[in-house]
């Protein structure tokens, strides 16, 4: 094996990364070296490229980018019980430090010493990654590895749309980037009683429809509060799945939201956010949930009993596939709005066989 690879570095405090290349991690004794066929781009990988106030208060570059994959295990750490060489993995991306209150208590998600895959440790845009054994989700073999690599993102997708009562309810969809549109498909899944999927997009507006959203609502066209309450009797939705981190998104969220209802938290705002705490918030009895990650691992049992159960339809998710040296292609048409999930492929051969 050659002792270097190539990867995606954010390698500067500035907007942007650099293909280049970077030694092949050595695992440790509880970990796995995987070698990646798919990796996909992410919302907090946009946030991470175009290196706003987030990522500027968060992120320490240089490091590899990049946390949503799939790929086979290629060596294992001498410790290493459960998983094997020649496995298909994903990986939960939250590597938790398993020893505090929380971990301990069934909300690692939460881990007050969580490290992030390619957000603060090197990630998988690169042919090679290492991840601990514990992280390691064995997927089964001979399935497209663009659809096993955004497991991760419809992960936070089942946690935010099921965090709650889902069956028989209305469900307001703010915000259809990826993990939106696939919200629209879970919410469909899992007996929603009617999906409005509201984005500016008419790209991703489009992409919701296809999944299944009842209504579609572009708030650059009509008013948003408005048209939710004509769709709702007047009482607003149930939930709104709020995942644009726009501010004023967020505001009209509330407004259109029903009295006791709940509103689950996905969206990262660039900046601080003001907010009718008063009306919007207390005097409607309204539940608000931020949503970090996914339940460790309840959400993934959830994620693969959707699949399996057949139906959930993640082609219409995977639009655009890609060399990973194209990744910049890959950030612009995230910025564009005019795509559902970007895979980026570390190896052409395995892009020539899937594409």
């Amino acid at each position: 094996m050659s002792q270097s690879m190539n990867v995606v570095m954010k390698e500067k405090a500035e907007k942007g990364g650099v293909f280049t290349t970077k030694e092949i991690p050595v695992p440790k004794s509880n970990e796995v070296l995987v070698k990646i066929h798919a990796t996909s781009i992410c919302g907090t990988d946009a946030h991470i490229y175009n290196w706003d106030e987030w990522s500027q208060s968060r992120i320490k570059p240089p490091y590899v980018m990049g946390h949503e994959f799939a790929g086979e295990v290629v060596e294992i750490g001498k410790d290493v019980k459960a998983i094997k060489l020649g496995d298909i993995v994903s990986a939960e991306t939250h590597i938790v430090c398993e020893v505090c209150e929380f971990c301990k208590t069934g909300q690692a998600h939460i881990c007050k010493d969580t490290q992030i895959l390619g957000v603060d440790v090197d990630g998988t845009y690169a042919e090679y990654v290492a991840i601990p054994e514990a992280n390691a989700w064995v997927n089964p073999k001979g399935v497209d590895p663009a659809y096993l690599a955004v497991q991760e993102p419809l992960g936070n997708a089942v946690h935010t749309v099921m965090e709650g009562e889902i069956v028989g309810k209305s469900i307001a969809v703010v915000g259809c980037g990826p993990i939106g549109i696939m919200s629209v498909a879970v919410a469909k899944a899992v007996g929603a009683s009617k999906v409005i999927a509201v984005e500016v997009n008419e790209y991703r507006l489009n992409l919701a429809k296809e999944l299944g959203a009842d209504v579609v609502i572009n708030p650059m066209e009509e008013d948003p509060i408005q048209r939710v309450l004509d769709e709702t009797d007047g009482l607003g939705v149930d939930i709104v799945a709020e995942m644009s981190g726009n501010a004023r998104a967020i505001d009209q969220g509330l407004k259109y939201l029903k009295l006791g209802g709940r509103m689950s938290m996905l969206g990262i705002p660039n900046d601080k956010i003001s907010l009718d705490v008063a009306n919007d918030i207390v005097f409607k009895g309204i539940t608000i949930q931020g949503i970090a990650g996914r339940k460790m691992y309840k959400t993934w049992y959830q994620v693969k009993g959707l699949i399996e159960s057949g139906n959930l339809d993640l082609e219409p998710i995977i639009t655009h596939r890609l060399p990973m040296e194209d990744f910049e292609k890959g950030f612009e048409l995230m910025e564009s709005g005019n795509c559902g999930k970007v895979v980026l492929y570390p190896d052409s051969s395995v892009l020539e066989k899937y594409k």
